[in-house]
This record gives C-alpha cells, structure tokens and sequence, in this order.
C-alpha cells in the first residue's frame, strides 16, 4: 500500500487489495472510496468484491468511478459529500490515486481553496497536478 495524506481526514492512494483492508481499518480509516471503473480491473478488484471485503474488515465503502470524462460537477458533488460525510478518515484509490487527487482538488478549487494552496497539497502528496491549473482557477 501506499497511502498518501492531502488532509487529516483524506488520503489517496494506489490500487488497493481485498488483503490491504484490514490494515487500512487498523491505520483509522472509516470508509473506502473507489474511484476505479471495474473495466480496469480482474473480478477480484472489482466494487463488489472490494465493498465486501470492506464491509467484513469493519469499513464503509462507495463506488465512484472515475474517468477523466467523469469528472463533472456531480461526480465532485458525491466525492465531496462521501469524504465529508464520514464519521473519521477516508482512504480513496484508483490506479495510481491521481484520480482521487483531482476530484478532491476539484471540489477545493469550487469552495474557493486557493489553486496554489491545492496544487501545493497535491504536490506535497507527489502528484503534480499543475496542468490542471486553468480548470481549477474557473472555480
């Protein structure tokens, strides 16, 4: 695993396994978010078999897939509101976690976060976001 801090109660990470859950559960997380289409995935990676796998290690989990075509106001909307919406830390994944970087810093950027301040954080994770500077400077 490769659990990556924005914010004290947000994290990004790589691909993870149905083996990586109960550790994700012993480091505090409360809830799992998946941000990888089951299409990129073998069946054992996939939202039902990872939401199982979740459920019985004691986490929440939600499925929103990703693709960078996705990355419209209401995929932000449901990201936004199932990190903040948890009752402690949330881990979310993709292939590499730049997906889960870029819809948090997204819906940053709509709150009025300043873009240097996100692109600073993301950075600070080791993702540069800084192509994505004119999207995020539109709010």
């Amino acid at each position: 695993m490769d659990i990556r801090q924005l914010t004290p109660r947000y994290s990004v990470s790589p691909q993870i396994s149905p083996e990586d859950l109960p550790a994700i559960k012993a480091a505090g997380f409360v809830r799992v978010i998946c941000n990888r289409p089951d299409a990129e995935n073998p069946p054992e990676w996939q939202a039902a078999a990872m939401s199982k796998a979740a459920h019985a290690s004691g986490l929440e989990f939600v499925d929103i897939p990703l693709t960078h075509q996705t990355m419209n106001e209401q995929n932000i909307a449901a990201q936004n509101a199932a990190a903040e919406g948890a009752d402690g830390p949330v881990l979310a994944y993709c292939a590499s976690g730049t997906r889960c970087t870029v819809i948090w810093s997204l819906a940053r950027a709509a709150e009025g976060m300043p873009v240097d301040e996100i692109l600073q954080t993301a950075a600070k994770a080791s993702y540069d976001l800084s192509g994505l500077r004119p999207r995020l400077e539109q709010g």
